[in-house]
């Protein structure tokens, strides 16, 4: 069955979180970075995760901006980088990130198909506008939803909530797409119809619910949408 909606996860799906790392790395005066960026990019998003569902757990929400802030700071500290320069360059890129290449193409796809096309993110209101803006993306999405409306973050299922209430779209209607693997769990045990796009090969989370398909990049979504 046709999906009416296709819901997107932002960070990981269609941005490259890598992207930040690796492009201070890059930059004049990088040379810092430049055995580090991997690995740092690495421990940073394992401790942004980390953090949102732990302060999901302590019911001590606070917005994704500080969660990204406190889990650089973090990873900075583990690999011995003290530079408050590279901090908030680091930042700054963060709110820029790359969208993966594939995503444009499959965003049109969707869009000349007739089928809406919307974000589910972790990510602020502020920091999504800035990233979709900087992708090139802006324009391609019916609804861009953060966890903000409820204080919590993923795989809550108060969050998946929002969808249907944000665009009216019921569970069974939606062919949800997300890069990590226990998202992809939490909105199949919802009711979603979920794709796992597994960039890394990793196995299937041992979690309630199992993504429908798996795919390696974005590239099956308009095919998958439409069946």
């Amino acid at each position: 069955m046709t999906a009416r909606l296709v819901v997107f996860d932002a960070y990981g799906t269609l941005l490259d979180v890598d992207g930040a790392a690796r492009a201070a790395a890059a930059e004049p005066g990088g040379e810092a970075l430049a055995r580090l960026w991997a690995p740092l990019a690495s421990d940073w998003r394992r401790k942004q995760l980390e953090y949102t569902w732990l302060r999901t757990l302590m019911g001590a929400y606070a917005d994704f901006d500080v969660v990204t802030a406190d889990a650089l700071d973090w990873a900075m500290e583990a690999h011995g980088l003290a530079d408050v320069g590279l901090r908030d360059r680091l930042l700054a890129l963060y709110r820029v990130l790359p969208a993966y290449g594939e995503a444009r193409g499959v965003l049109e796809a969707l869009k000349g198909a007739g089928i809406g096309r919307a974000i589910l993110s972790n990510g602020s209101p502020g920091m999504l506008q800035a990233a979709v803006e900087a992708a090139g993306i802006a324009g391609s999405f019916d609804a861009v939803i953060s966890v903000e409306a409820v204080g919590r973050y993923k795989p809550v299922r108060a969050v998946y909530d929002l969808v249907g209430a944000e665009t009216g779209v019921a569970a069974g209607d939606v062919l949800f797409v997300s890069a990590n693997g226990w998202d992809a769990a939490g909105a199949a045990a919802y009711g979603f119809r979920t794709l796992w796009v597994n960039r890394t090969a990793a196995p299937v989370e041992r979690l309630p619910g199992r993504p429908a398909h798996v795919a390696a990049d974005l590239t099956p979504v308009p095919e998958l949408a439409t069946q």
